[in-house]
């Protein structure tokens, strides 16, 4: 990591770093369960370290780009005419994090006239922090991170996300010819399938009921890390996405095959 950060790394990676580590203090401490939970109006649940965090992710970041943009998921939007756009999810994993589950995360990415240039992903707990700039590659904890090869469905693993909403959706026999073919079909969730996907010890993610805050860094490290990442239908991540197919590039063209048109 340190090598990278003196010979490559933007100032905006440098700042969305310190961000993340910050709210990793935060979300650590809180952690253990000494917290106050609410829930907002779309029944999701909301904790202090939700509010905290992007506090602070908010305060590093405009205090170094006050010109910028900023979409959180516990404040909202500034600045809409604003080139830049940081896109922020505090604490991806609420309900997880409510009941000590280590798979939740921080997001922080960077939307540059709508398209997303880079992406940083703490799961804190976990010990993983990502990270990827636009044609510099992605990164796991210092190490260089490329996408399995493995484009046979027969031999694929596939990590499939918000199982509920996928059976909900017309194209739920579409995705049971994918799982009835797959080597292994797992459910890790969260950032971390996407992790493991950019390492190339998965080959697939499918996943429904998300947003752009969810996925926004996810999707750039996925693809420098040499996969494909888009929705259901085939488009490229934007700010109204709502699902996602991200593979290497040829079990992606396979299976969106099947999944186009699935509204899920």
């Amino acid at each position: 990591m340190d090598s990278y950060l003196e010979s490559s790394a933007s100032e905006h990676l440098r700042v969305a770093l310190a961000a993340a580590r910050e709210a990793a203090d935060i979300s650590r401490k809180y952690y253990a369960g000494n917290f106050t939970v609410t829930t907002k109006a779309d029944r999701t649940p909301v904790t202090q370290a939700d509010v905290e965090c992007e506090q602070a992710i908010r305060r590093v970041i405009l205090e170094r780009f006050p010109e910028h943009g900023f979409y959180g998921e516990e404040t909202g939007r500034t600045q809409e005419d604003a080139d830049y756009l940081w896109l922020v999810d505090p604490i991806d994993g609420t309900k997880g994090f409510v009941r000590q589950y280590p798979f939740f995360s921080t997001q922080i990415a960077l939307m540059h006239r709508g398209d997303i240039i880079l992406g940083v992903s703490s799961g804190t707990m976990m010990g993983e922090l990502a990270w990827a700039e636009k044609g510099q590659g992605a990164w796991l904890n210092g190490k260089r991170l490329a996408v399995s090869e493995i484009d046979d469905p027969d031999r694929a693993a596939v990590s499939v996300g918000n199982l509920k909403s996928l059976a909900a959706s017309k194209g739920w026999s579409s995705l049971g010819s994918i799982v009835e073919r797959a080597d292994r079909i797992r459910g890790y969730g969260d950032f971390y399938h996407y992790h493991l996907l950019a390492a190339g010890k998965i080959e697939a993610v499918i996943e429904s009921d998300v947003n752009i805050l969810d996925i926004a860094a996810l999707s750039i490290i996925v693809t420098e890390a040499g996969g494909v990442f888009t929705d259901l239908n085939g488009e490229k991540p934007n700010l109204e996405i709502r699902s996602v197919l991200a593979a290497n590039a040829g079990l992606h063209t396979q299976y969106l095959e099947s999944l186009r048109g699935y509204i899920a």
